[in-house]
């Protein structure tokens, strides 16, 4: 059973999402298996499957799916995973297990990143280049209802996107090279230079932290310096793969078919 992402976890990028999950349903269909395919807010403790496939980020859709998987039936990504995703947890974590990430202090301005939740919409990531406008940013969460937010360092560099399956799957893109953009905010670093980094220990550090969240399918985005050290400054359950949907899919459809 494919669960797929409501439209509002999805800004900029609901067809792409949507694309990605029928992909992977398409494959296991050609090797035999019986797909169905629901709308997270639809899914009901009824709906029984084998395996589960789920980009589903609503809490109602996680509590179904966390009892589903109290009965022992096979999921990812797991509900307990997603909920790891949220901003602030994420930055919890990855603090406490040095993960490389942005300082806190920066000479070059702030992102104000809504901690509660991935980003629905573009005022949910604000760039803030002094801390009057931090100030100001922060007052504006606060009038928005939103309490829980995380606060890192801009960073100057290269913009990497990365994407990634816990069997082994990794691949990473530079957006400003294809011009894809969520957000536009990828245009914040200028087009990249491609400095030189190490491949390796930057997939090391996120399948590292791909396990201590607990996602088997991921994605996310790193800046890399002129000194070649990268800072990891978004990580999230289930992205589009937009840039290598294909591959992925044959990824994540033998990893349904490992568990």
């Amino acid at each position: 059973m494919g669960v797929r992402r409501d439209n509002v976890f999805s800004p900029n990028s609901v067809e792409k999402d949507r694309a990605i999950l029928l992909a992977v349903l398409r494959i296991l269909a050609d090797r035999g298996w019986d797909t169905v395919l629901v709308d997270e807010l639809q899914l009901c403790a009824d709906d029984r499957a084998d395996c589960y496939l789920s980009m589903a980020r609503s809490p109602q859709a996680l509590s179904v799916l966390g009892g589903l998987e109290r009965e022992g039936r096979r999921m990812f990504n797991q509900p307990e995973g997603v909920a790891n995703c949220q901003r602030s947890r994420l930055d919890t974590i990855m603090r406490q297990n040095r993960i490389p990430m942005p300082p806190k202090e920066s000479a070059h301005g702030w992102w104000l990143k809504r901690g509660d939740a991935a980003a629905q919409t573009k005022a949910d990531v604000v760039f803030c280049p002094d801390s009057e406008a931090l100030a100001a940013a922060r007052r504006d969460f606060l009038r928005r209802g939103i309490t829980d937010f995380v606060v890192s360092a801009h960073v100057v560099g290269d913009l990497v996107k990365f994407y990634g399956v816990s069997n082994g799957f990794f691949r990473y893109f530079y957006p400003t090279d294809d011009g894809q953009s969520k957000f536009g905010d990828e245009r914040r670093n200028g087009m990249a230079h491609h400095y030189p980094f190490s491949r390796e220990s930057l997939q090391a550090d996120v399948e590292r932290l791909s396990h201590l969240a607990g996602v088997d399918v991921y994605g996310g985005d790193a800046i890399v310096d002129e000194y070649g050290h990268y800072f990891i400054i978004d990580f999230n359950d289930w992205p589009s793969f937009s840039r290598c949907r294909e591959e992925a899919a044959g990824a994540i459809a033998q990893l349904a078919q490992q568990k």
